[in-house]
């Protein structure tokens, strides 16, 4: 390998080491520091680019990529604030145990805390929230210090998408010249002939990755299935909980546990598992709308269950959560990274291991006594629920209609990218389970509402399925830059834009009724979002009824480009609907 000098060497050297481990597309931010790696990756023909102007936007961009594919698409920026941008996509990344490598450029090591201009403290700059971190040594022609590199990225991108993935950060460090300019070999930045003295794994690397990492699938013991085969077979009461999960449980697992079991199957929307075509085969039923019947009056009378086994992180839905709370009953949680993902603190048993191999070989033995009457329960419950929320959308619109609405309407395939506060939550009480291929995603991590659209402009990105984003005013206006990646990053979507004028999620707490509540939470800002269809060159579109909605959505995930289709609703009439149709189904099922 020969370059103009050692910057140029190093940087090329790690991108094709990146490449030659799968990475595949890169996000880019401008910047002077960050000049080295910026052109070996615009240069790599392997290599997509993906450019933003806000390093925040790009973070999650990526994040959003990594959601889509389980992989890496690793973030480049300059030193500075730059960095400190990407640390909410990092909090999210490390909390919902999804991909991400930062490569920050750096200043070298004399300048720091100097006051030399765009300096700050780098080093372990995301703390805890990273499961790697390594501070560069400086760019050498140097075949140890070359191959330490490469060994590096090879462990970077291990690391990232390991039993526990999440972020890696490497901090790199660069002195001028930064751009590809010639220097000569007796100068310190430049590349002396023969550098590598025949160590040809130094200079050209080896066929494939430097370091090839198998990743093993960490399967429970014959003596831990056959207990818990047991547990399950005595019971007559039991549930599958499916919460969200970016590597959780697969449909054909499920399937094979399920009707092992017999038990019904209560699937969090971001779990991947309240849609597809298993919701058809199984026997037993797949739940969706357990948020809208789960400690009602109208089930108080039921039985806890027996045992529950539970997969993925803690589910979206809070009356689910307080129900798996107080069943006096054997929980277990399968975590493959050990997480102990269990807010409510009433699991009973932790099992480390890997969801479709333990799923698999609990349904190996004969565990079906689940008596009838349960499933039957259940399978009631979810019919009277869903004719409610039929039977609403009929008489009036609320916000938690469009959720149902965009859940039924989806194209078949589609990626659908979902809010945090109410979206998310109507999508979990309203989306009801059908046979389509649809993959729905949220940052339920650390829960913001920042980077949403750039978020799932990323997953966008990554497929070619139509993309669907479901957002809220608040968090339409806190990411309006990432609406920037449209144009710049060729990405279309439906964006479905839910204005209730504010902070619509704090009508549901108690301090609702406080003075303070009107400027302090709900905070209405007034904002007309219409003149974001000039500056980021989308259709725009507000729609004042359900067939209006329905109509233009129909027509949205067909078209090319982006269209934002705005629904304005009154917060406050939202809620009083929900809790309308709360009351029908307990009404409904205490009368059974």
């Amino acid at each position: 390998m020969t370059a103009p000098n050692v910057n140029t060497l190093w940087a090329e050297t790690l991108v094709a080491e990146l490449v030659a481990g799968g990475v595949d597309a890169v996000c880019l931010s401008p910047g002077s520091r960050s000049t080295p790696l910026t052109v070996a990756f615009a240069e790599h023909p392997d290599i997509k680019v993906f450019s933003h102007l806000d390093e925040r936007s790009a973070a999650f961009f990526a994040l959003g990529r990594a959601r889509r594919t389980g992989e890496p698409t690793p973030l480049v920026c300059t030193s500075g604030t730059a960095a400190a941008n990407y640390h909410p996509a990092v909090i999210e990344a490390n909390q919902s145990g999804v991909p991400l490598l930062l490569l920050t450029a750096d200043r070298p090591p004399e300048l720091i805390d100097s006051g030399a201009n765009q300096t700050v403290d780098q080093e372990k700059l995301y703390g805890d929230a990273v499961r790697w971190y390594r501070d560069m040594p400086e760019p050498e022609a140097e075949p140890r210090k070359v191959r330490m590199l490469r060994t590096t990225a090879a462990r970077a991108l291990a690391e990232s998408t390991g039993a526990d993935p999440g972020p890696v950060h490497l901090n790199c460090r660069f002195r001028k010249p930064l751009e590809p300019t010639p220097v000569p070999d007796d100068d310190p930045a430049g590349v002396p002939a023969g550098w590598a003295g025949g160590d040809d794994a130094a200079e050209v690397g080896r066929d494939g990755p430097f370091v090839t990492t198998s990743q093993g699938v960490a399967a429970p013991d014959e003596r831990t299935v056959r207990r818990v085969q047991d547990t399950l077979r005595s019971a007559e009461r039991g549930l599958i909980v499916a919460g969200p999960a970016d590597q959780g449980l697969s449909a054909e697992s499920l399937e094979r546990l399920a009707t092992a079991t017999g038990f019904p199957v209560l699937a969090d929307p971001l779990s991947d598992l309240r849609f597809g075509p298993h919701v058809d085969r199984l026997d037993v039923p797949v739940c969706g709308g357990y948020d809208g019947y789960l400690g009602s009056d109208g089930v108080d009378e039921w039985s806890d269950p027996d045992v529950v086994v539970r997969f993925g992180a803690s589910p979206t839905s809070k009356p689910l959560r307080h129900y798996l709370r107080d069943a006096d009953c054997q929980q277990f949680l399968v975590d493959p990274a050990g997480g102990w993902s269990e807010a409510e603190f009433t699991a009973t048993d932790l099992l480390v291991a890997d969801p479709d191999a333990t799923a698999d070989a609990l349904a190996a033995g004969s565990l079906g006594s689940v008596a009838a009457s349960w499933r039957e329960q259940f399978a009631r419950a979810e019919q009277t629920h869903w004719d409610a929320v039929s039977e609403t959308a009929a008489e009036t619109y609320w916000e938690g209609g469009v959720l149902s609405d965009v859940a039924a309407l989806a194209p078949d395939p589609a990626t659908l990218f979902v809010s945090n506060s109410m979206p998310i939550r109507d999508m979990d009480r309203f989306g009801r389970p059908r046979d389509a291929d649809l993959t729905v995603l949220g940052n339920r991590g650390a829960s913001g509402i920042d980077g949403i659209t750039s978020t799932a402009l990323g997953a966008g990105s990554a497929t070619a399925d139509p993309l669907v984003l479901v957002t809220g005013d608040l968090a339409y206006y806190h990411d309006m830059n990432g609406l920037l990646a449209l144009g710049r990053c060729a990405v279309d979507a439906t964006v479905v834009l839910l204005n209730n004028d504010g902070g619509g999620i704090f009508h549901m707490l108690p301090i609702d009724d406080h003075p303070t509540f009107e400027d302090q939470f709900r905070t209405p800002h007034g904002l007309d979002f219409e003149p974001t269809e000039a500056l980021y060159s989308l259709e725009f579109e507000r729609v004042a009824d359900r067939r209006q909605f329905r109509e233009r959505f129909g027509e949205s995930v067909r078209a090319d480009g982006t269209q934002v289709i705005e629904v304005q609703f009154d917060a406050g009439d939202s809620h009083a609907v929900r809790a309308r149709l709360a009351e029908r189904v307990a009404e409904t099922l205490a009368g059974d």
